[in-house]
């Protein structure tokens, strides 16, 4: 029963259509990922993609290693020694762009070192330019004064409270330092673009799984099925097992050929590296590695998958009506796009199951959330909440379309 729902599925000329979509948004995405890496050779000439990768692995190899203060020492005096070149004091925009070739190894630790010493909210790029080397030994200790500043401004004295003000402390004083260092652009580049890529994956897919259970409803042989001996009991649950294989199949295989192929052509280094030593993650609290941030994106973006999917079908077995079932996905991925510029929802916000497809950006945000005088973060919460919320929809749907009463 079960081979020939999935049978019935993929069978549709709109799932035909729908999979070509997805292949393409798969080649493209995966495209934009590996291109949009961007290395700068010594004549002041761009390159892109796998080239430049390679290019760019090699100058940041000769950076790897632990972020002591000495390392940050030899990164401020090379900066120093680039901006007094006559390539760096030169008009000519060529020459500019020789001379930032030369920084392109270290880059990433001095972005880290800008941010360091910029306002909580604010960043300088040429921040690094006005330091000192007394001001560079004390680059982590500004990360964790950077955030007390900000808890105790004006902007979120109020936001929150004591005990969620000394979790994100202990948070960021629990950061192993010095931390390790090295080429991680790979992992960067699969993070970036995967909630663009599960998003996609939602909505195509809610157009596969939105018509199990109206269809026969549709085609008027409703009276047939649920007539049928095993009706309301085996064939139901083959189709929510359909469904089930379907959204997963669909989803890991889209998940690994995309993290395959870019990371293949961006390379797998960086891995154990946190998360920190990356321009957008500096500031998170999540002390985990680029490792544990893809799984965890993958897995939450299955997670988040599964349960909006499976409400999809649940609104489709309700409504009996396919239409309304494919607009679930549209409403709970959008809806909060909207709505995210108001600062006083951004609580509610984070615990809505769009977060679960984009986990990557999750562990950026500041969402804390106090049960008595336990504090802990959105990720934990989300993960766990809508897991349970998924595996609850089977039964839920199984009774609600096997007592399906037939008119």
């Amino acid at each position: 029963m079960v081979r020939f729902e999935i049978k019935k599925i993929i069978s549709k000329p709109v799932s035909k259509i729908v999979f070509i979509i997805l292949l393409a948004a798969l080649c493209i995405v995966s495209y934009l990922a590996v291109s949009n890496v961007r290395y700068v050779d010594e004549n002041g000439d761009t390159i892109k993609g796998i080239s430049a990768a390679r290019s760019l692995r090699e100058a940041k190899r000769q950076w790897s290693g632990y972020i002591t203060e000495e390392k940050l020492l030899r990164v401020f005096e090379q900066n120093a020694q680039i901006n007094n070149s006559e390539e760096y004091l030169s008009n000519d925009v060529k020459e500019n762009e020789k001379a930032y070739s030369k920084k392109q190894g270290f880059s990433d630790i001095r972005d880290m070192i800008n941010r360091a010493f910029c306002g909580f909210r604010q960043y300088d790029y040429y921040r690094i330019d006005s330091l000192s080397e007394e001001e560079i030994s004390t680059f982590y200790d500004r990360r964790i004064s950077s955030l007390t500043e900000w808890l105790n401004s004006e902007e979120a004295v109020s936001h929150y409270s004591d005990q969620e003000k000394s979790f994100l402390m202990n948070q960021y004083r629990d950061l192993e330092t010095p931390v390790y260092y090295e080429y991680f652009d790979g992992w960067e580049a699969v993070l970036q673009n995967a909630p663009m890529i599960i998003m996609l994956v939602v909505l195509i897919t809610g157009f596969l799984v939105s018509g199990i259970f109206s269809d026969e409803i549709q085609l008027k042989a409703d009276s047939v099925f649920f007539s049928a001996k095993l009706g309301r009991t085996k064939a139901v649950a083959a189709k929510i097992c359909s469904g089930f294989i379907i959204i997963t199949a669909i989803y890991w295989i889209t998940i690994l050929l995309y993290s395959g192929s870019v990371l293949t052509a961006l390379g797998f280094d960086g891995a154990n590296c946190a998360i920190q030593i990356g321009s957008s993650n500096w500031k998170s609290f999540y002390n985990i590695t680029y490792l544990q941030d893809y799984l965890l994106t993958v897995f939450g973006g299955y997670v988040g998958s599964l349960f909006i999917l499976m409400l999809s079908m649940l609104v489709s077995a309700k409504t009996r009506s396919a239409i309304f079932a494919v607009t679930i996905p549209f409403i709970l991925l959008f809806i909060p796009g909207f709505l995210s510029g108001i600062s006083a929802l951004s609580k509610i916000l984070g615990l809505l199951p769009d977060q679960l497809l984009q986990m990557c950006v999750a562990v950026r945000l500041f969402n804390t959330y106090q049960i008595g005088n336990k504090v802990i973060g959105a990720v934990p919460i989300i993960l766990t909440v809508y897991l349970l919320l998924s595996c609850i929809l089977f039964p839920v749907l199984y009774q609600v379309y096997r007592k399906y009463e037939l008119k």
